[in-house]
């Protein structure tokens, strides 16, 4: 059986690499480590299909240490410890370097088996992954290892890797394969910065191209966009791709920049995501709109209800009309940073006593200095207001909302300085 495409053009050093250059360019970090014959553990971090197993490859092979490679998804402890035992052989005498790839896949005590072996460095790791290792890698193994974060590759980038699969493609068939220009663009453009996706679309347009009456495979750009028209989407629920998107979809709002947000709603949308979409347009009406407009609050309820109700792909009509609504909304935190303001004070155990006139209770005890509730009902006063104590006395003088300066939360500040000023101060 033939192997994957993939694998047969793999890249045998460095320089066939594609992308990555602000780590394997002339004078960079990985270059440099590979140029000094010396390999530190490190981890690599990045999405799927931009180079990192073939990177930590061609190092591996650059060494002259035992060569072990594993991966997070299958190994077992007895594979950590059969890797453990040739550190003491013939084989291992000049050393064991172990790729691990995927090693988010490794459990704590997995990986914590290596750290001696690390630290006394008869073991070198190499080890990838796709998720934030920060996160996902033992703290004490990141403590002995450099991170380097490999980046999707660039459509300009990838066209020359495009290119040379289909030209692996064609070497031994007759007649030949004729590609267009646009279907290799298109190819490059939506495999989303993901090389091997796009190798993989270059395999699929070669099995599925229908062939002229002489033979020749004609590969269109019809073909390539039918084939990876969805290539584009990066996303995972769980993961950065997830957190990153939500995070400019809500950015984007606050920052009153429609398209931007219409385009973080599409992919949201595009991956299936309503809960996301609405939750963060939610948040966004309340913490970023606020009292500069508390009406919109409302109206997105509605088109979120509406959206849920109807679900996709109908449901990005209401949403569109909301995250614009949004967008060109005038803008005010003052609530948002109200409400932190008291919340830290409450979980810093700033809280003391509720105000004797405030409680829920008629009578005094016995021990009462000052006998009687004593409140001032507002509404018995002109304004229906009245000064008085409502914090407790350990934060009376705390002040935690400020106006904002848009023209609703102004009016609110000229109606209350105006009741204040002629009104009653009570004890």
């Amino acid at each position: 059986m033939a192997a994957p495409l993939a694998d047969r053009i793999r890249p045998q050093t460095l320089d066939e690499i594609v992308g990555q250059s602000h780590l394997l360019g002339k004078g960079m970090p990985l270059r440099r480590i590979a140029e000094s014959g010396e390999i530190p553990n490190m981890v690599f971090y990045g999405p799927s299909g931009v180079g990192k197993t073939t990177v930590a490859s061609i190092l591996a092979k650059s060494t002259h240490k035992h060569l072990c490679k594993l991966n997070g998804t299958t190994a077992s402890t007895a594979d950590i410890r059969e890797v453990i035992a040739r550190t003491g052989t013939l084989d291992g005498m000049n050393g064991v370097l172990l790729y691990l790839d995927e090693i988010q896949y490794f459990n704590k005590k997995q990986q914590q088996t290596l750290l001696e072996f690390l630290e006394n460095g008869s073991i070198t790791l190499i080890a990838s992954t796709t998720e934030n290792p920060y996160f996902y890698v033992y703290g004490a193994i990141l403590s002995r290892s450099t991170v380097f974060e490999f980046k999707p590759v660039q459509p300009r980038e990838v066209a020359p890797a495009v290119r040379r699969a289909f030209s692996l493609c064609g070497e031994d068939r007759q007649p030949p394969i004729e590609v267009e220009e646009s279907a290799v663009q298109v190819i490059a453009a939506g495999c989303g910065g993901d090389v091997r996706k796009a190798v993989n679309a270059v395999e699929l347009c070669v099995l599925t191209a229908v062939p002229r009456e002489d033979g020749t495979l004609v590969i269109g750009e019809e073909l390539a966009r039918s084939l990876t028209q969805r290539s584009a989407m990066r996303y995972d629920r769980d993961g950065d791709e997830h957190y990153d998107i939500v995070s400019a979809y809500q950015k984007s709002m606050r920052g009153s920049d429609p398209d931007a947000a219409l385009h973080y709603l599409a992919r949201l949308l595009e991956a299936g995501d309503l809960p996301s979409a609405c939750r963060r347009l939610l948040v966004c009406a309340s913490e970023d709109v606020g009292l500069a407009w508390p009406q919109i609050l409302p109206i997105v309820k509605a088109a979120v209800d509406t959206a849920m109700m109807v679900g996709l792909p109908e449901a990005q009509l209401p949403l569109a009309d909301a995250v614009l609504l949004v967008c060109m909304a005038p803008k005010s935190n003052s609530a948002h940073d109200a409400i932190r303001a008291a919340m830290k004070d409450v979980q810093d155990g700033k809280v003391g006593a509720i105000p004797r006139h405030l409680q829920n209770r008629h009578y005094d005890g016995a021990d009462a200095k000052v006998r009687g509730q004593h409140y001032l009902y507002p509404h018995d006063y002109p304004g229906h207001w009245v000064g008085q104590s409502y914090l407790p006395d350990l934060l009376r003088d705390r002040h935690y909302y400020e106006f904002g300066d848009n023209k609703n939360e102004q009016a609110f500040k000229a109606y209350w300085d105006q009741v204040k000023k002629s009104g009653k101060a009570g004890g």
